[in-house]
């Protein structure tokens, strides 16, 4: 059940996080379009919207949306080329969000065919936290958890010691 529910081990550990921080009563903005995570949460009695795949570097006015307790990005910030207004500009009292931690034996992920689909940034731990706490935020909790790759090879083998999702809860 686990396997089905849950293909991606990514959204367990997130689901989890989600379910120590944020209840179900909260109205959740998820940044990005619907996406299977969101699923998730709908799945497990959250309310939640998500964005409607604007640009959210240059439309980064999110009052447009019913009022929302949360906000939250699951693996979208590295996709912005500056999250700091939006961050900075959320009419909301709480924030989880999680990103891909870089590695130092791979370069940055872009996409050859989707101009969209690229990484302008992959964090390191204290970059996100010095992001969240420039634009506002206080940070309460935070998860980091690895990624082993099914694949044979170095990289795949380097994933089983090394972080890959750094997930943070902020409060304002």
């Amino acid at each position: 059940m686990y396997e089905e529910y849950f293909p991606e081990k990514r959204f367990k550990i997130t689901l989890d996080f989600v379910l120590k921080h944020l209840d179900k009563d909260q109205r959740i903005l998820d940044l990005g379009v619907d996406n299977p995570f969101s699923k998730i949460l709908r799945d497990n009695g959250y309310s939640v919207q998500n964005t409607q795949g604007e640009d959210l570097d240059i439309d980064n006015n999110l009052t447009k949306y019913n009022p929302f307790e949360v906000l939250t990005g699951f693996e979208i910030l590295e996709h912005l080329l500056s999250p700091l207004p939006l961050l900075r500009n959320a009419e909301c009292k709480k924030l989880m969000v999680s990103v891909p931690l870089r590695y130092w034996f791979a370069p940055a992920y872009r996409s050859k065919t989707d101009k969209w689909d690229r990484h302008y940034h992959e964090f390191e731990d204290w970059q996100l936290d010095w992001l969240l706490e420039k634009a506002g935020w206080q940070i309460k909790d935070r998860l980091k958890w690895k990624n082993p790759g099914r694949s044979f090879g170095i990289r795949p083998l380097l994933r089983n010691f090394y972080d890959r999702y750094y997930a943070v809860y902020a409060e304002r």
